[in-house]
């Protein structure tokens, strides 16, 4: 029940999902013209500033700076790949399909081409009633993906039964510890890494991270810095990319508090 209670209700507290919730209220107590003129303005205030550049990245820079990218010298055994950069291997896709995320799987198989590690480890299965039955688990999709990349299927171990982060971490240690493996690489999104680590590191592996799949780029610190007034006022406008990235960055933190509450970091 937790892992569907995870996926459905922070829909609920993000910025659309609650500003959803004001609107309907309105509707329902419309006949209350102050009340429902408070709840107008929450909605909108709650998008705008949801959508606004300068409070998404003021909340993903934090996480996605929490761990400096990979040292070039880095070696281990193996890498491990978390889900979440695959979209359903469902017809009519001809392949695997990366989405927004597809980067964890570009960035694993360039450290595996550069020696990195000999094998990698992708760790991702599907949630029952949420995914369709015919669809391959993540990890295989992630495999297939890999594969296109150059990376030789046989390099790549799968972990295909994991429904969330704290699932990734302890089937892919059943899985390293039968290979007698206690160092890994970790890749995944660069705001989703603090989490990622904490649950690794909870079970007994050292982790050397190796965040991508940035949101946030010296570019834009420099903007935030020192902005010219057509890009002052361009950051303002709510962005749906903007309320995306807040979304998104608001899940990581929620997901930090509940895992920590769980005993899971």
């Amino acid at each position: 029940m937790f892992i569907y209670l995870s996926k459905v209700l922070p829909l609920l507290v993000y910025p659309l999902g609650l500003a959803s919730l004001l609107l309907l209220g309105v509707a329902v107590w419309g006949k209350n013209g102050r009340f429902s003129r408070r709840l107008l303005i929450f909605a909108f205030l709650l998008l705008w500033l949801g959508g606004n550049r300068w409070v998404a990245h003021a909340l993903a820079a934090p996480l996605e700076n929490f761990y400096p990218p990979l040292p070039p010298d880095t070696r281990a055994d193996v890498i491990v790949v978390l889900g979440g950069g695959t979209e359903l291997l469902l017809p009519p896709r001809p392949i695997v399909e990366l989405n927004g995320s597809g980067d964890r799987l570009l960035y694993a198989a360039w450290l595996y081409k550069q020696g990195v590690a000999d094998h990698v480890l992708v760790a991702g299965g599907l949630v029952p009633r949420l995914s369709p039955d015919i669809a391959p688990s993540e990890a295989e999709a992630m495999q297939q993906a890999l594969e296109i990349m150059g990376v030789p299927a046989e390099a790549v171990w799968i972990e295909p039964d994991s429904r969330n982060t704290y699932e990734n971490g302890v089937l892919s240690k059943v899985i390293l510890d039968e290979k007698g493996i206690s160092e890994v690489v970790l890749v995944t999104s660069a705001f989703h890494m603090p989490r990622s680590v904490a649950i690794f590191e909870k079970l007994g592996l050292t982790v050397l991270p190796a965040p991508t799949d940035y949101q946030t780029t010296i570019l834009d610190h420099s903007y935030f810095q020192a902005p010219d007034p057509l890009t002052y006022a361009l950051y303002l406008l709510p962005d749906s990319d903007n309320l995306w990235l807040t979304s998104r960055v608001l899940k990581e933190y929620l997901g930090l508090v509940i895992y920590r509450l769980r005993g899971w970091l």
